[in-house]
Order: C-alpha cells, then sequence, then structure tokens
C-alpha cells in the first residue's frame, strides 16, 4: 500500500507477513454459493478461492499501520513478533523483518509516540517487546501504550480456552507495563485531540471481550482501523457465521453487521488488520450483503 493522505493524516501499511489456512478450519459453514458469490468481485490472484471450502484457503496478510497526524506517529496494531513461544505453531519463533519494512516505510522504532492495539490477541501485540540480552523489553522506546481495560483485564486472568493469548500476555503487555509504558484506558478513550478530528477508540466488543474500533480524522475523510472485526472478505457474505478465536460468536456477528452498514452508509475509509493487496479500501451493499472495494 502506498502511503494514503487523508486531509492532516497520512497512512502507511507495513507488512509481517502472509498466513494461509483453510477456509473450513477458521469459517465452517461457508457454502459453494458464498464462495460464488464472492468470487465475482474478489480477486487475490493466486487461486485462494475456489468453489469448494473443503480446498479454498483464507490467506491473511498480518501487518501493522502508520498514522502520521499533527505531529504524532503512531502505530496501530504490532503483529506477531520475533523469537516468541507460541501454541500456535505457524507463528512460534519467528523471524520476520518487521523492523525493517518499518525502516523501509521511513521510520525508526524510537520515531513511534504512541502505540495503539485494537485488541490484545497475540497476532495484535507481539511487536510490543523484542528481546534484549534475554529479556522482553519495549520495542518502541519512546512509546506510550493504550490497552483496553475490558481485554487487559480478562487476559490478564488467564482464563480457560485462551492460553494462546495470555502467553502474549506475558511476554508482549506485562514488560510494557513493568517499564512504566503502558496506559490502561476505557474502550472509548480519545487518544488524539477530539472525536471527529483527532484519533480515537470504539467499542466493537464481541472477537474479543474488549474488541475496539480505531478512527482517525484529521481535517479530512474518516478512516477506520477495525482489527479482527472482520478477517477476510468471505466474511462481508457470511457475518453470520462464528469465526475462529471469537469470544462471544453472537456479539462477533452483531458487531461486523453494526460495522460493515456504518462503513457503507458513511463511505469510510476503511484499513483491514488482514485484507490482503493494499488492504485499504471501502465497504459497498451488495444486495442483502456487503462487497469490498480496494484502493
Amino acid at each position: 500500500m502506498q502511503p494514503i493522505k487523508l486531509g492532516r493524516m497520512t497512512i502507511h501499511k507495513v507488512h509481517e507477513m502472509d498466513s494461509p489456512t483453510p477456509m473450513t478450519m477458521n469459517l465452517p459453514g461457508v457454502t459453494p454459493q458464498d464462495l460464488a458469490r464472492l468470487k465475482q468481485w474478489y480477486d487475490p490472484e493466486d487461486g485462494e478461492i475456489t468453489l469448494d471450502p473443503e480446498t479454498s484457503q483464507m490467506n491473511f496478510s498480518v501487518h501493522s499501520f502508520v498514522i502520521e497526524v499533527d505531529g504524532q506517529t503512531i502505530l496501530v496494531d504490532t503483529c506477531d513478533g520475533n523469537h516468541k513461544n507460541r501454541l500456535v505453531e505457524a507463528v512460534h519463533q519467528l523471524d520476520t523483518d518487521y523492523l525493517g519494512n518499518l525502516r523501509r516505510a521511513g521510520f525508526a522504532p524510537g520515531d513511534i509516540d504512541l502505540v495503539m492495539c485494537t485488541h490484545l490477541h497475540f497476532d495484535h501485540v507481539g511487536w510490543n517487546t523484542m528481546l534484549d540480552g534475554g529479556k522482553w523489553v519495549p520495542t518502541f522506546p519512546n512509546a506510550k501504550y493504550l490497552f483496553g481495560r475490558k481485554d487487559y483485564e480478562y487476559f490478564k486472568e488467564n482464563p480457560e480456552g485462551e492460553e494462546a493469548h495470555h502467553e502474549s500476555f506475558a511476554d508482549s503487555i506485562v514488560p510494557v507495563m513493568e517499564a512504566g509504558q503502558g496506559i490502561i484506558v476505557d474502550e472509548n478513550h480519545v487518544a488524539h485531540r477530539e472525536i471527529g478530528d483527532g484519533v480515537w477508540l470504539e467499542p466493537a466488543f464481541g472477537h474479543s471481550p474488549g474488541c475496539c474500533t480505531i478512527h482517525g480524522q484529521a481535517g479530512g475523510e474518516e478512516a477506520i482501523f477495525w482489527g479482527d472485526v472482520i478477517h477476510h472478505p468471505v466474511q462481508m457474505i457470511r457475518y453470520d457465521l462464528p469465526f475462529a478465536f471469537d469470544a462471544d460468536p453472537p456479539a462477533a456477528s452483531q458487531t461486523r453487521q453494526r460495522v460493515m452498514k456504518r462503513a457503507a452508509e458513511e463511505d469510510l475509509l476503511c484499513f483491514p488488520a488482514h485484507f490482503r493487496k493494499t488492504s485499504a479500501g471501502r465497504v459497498k451493499v451488495d444486495g442483502d450483503v456487503y462487497r469490498y472495494e480496494w484502493v
């Protein structure tokens, strides 16, 4: 994605990795008819989507966004991280060039003023910390990190079934708090200036207990960073189906519908956490469901 300028705000994408997984593992219930409808407008150019759910893949991009606004540099979601022990084999002991990609986008770790996480799942907090002399330390030494209160209180208790996210809490959240760089905020927190002219959080509960969307507007159109509200474009057709890792599937489905409806009605510029290609785009009404147009 080339940098996108919206008034006083410029948005960059920083790629970490691509992660292919079987469609039926993440979203059981998808039908050949759903995939045929998806293929009318979704073209990843690599045969990811077939007309058979058993052979279709969900290929995810894992990336961050950097927002430059009013002299502030804000990093949204910090991917998986390197050298971390993970129960999920696909992200166990990674060694990616994420920091190199950050530098190629024009930013050193010390340039980041604020880190914001849409939620506290392992693939959104990993680069909060890095190994230094065998110890986990904040990757962004000059940044404050904002963590939503609901997710923070939930994952620190190591709830049953959330072991994969608790281990990232231990190595990617706790060290930030111990370093004095973490701030616990409510899910409607205003991070910069004010709503409608700044950067702010809005509740989007369901995928995690405290999942949020992040919004930015600065003298131009509004941008929405929706994290994991929608992982893959097929969910714009089957927003009713539970997705893997949804903590509260009915609430997650309701949130998906609400976010898509608003994005379409208000023509928001969207920055999904896992869509491929340029990632950025717009939600459009498509009969009784929705479709996505990349920019």
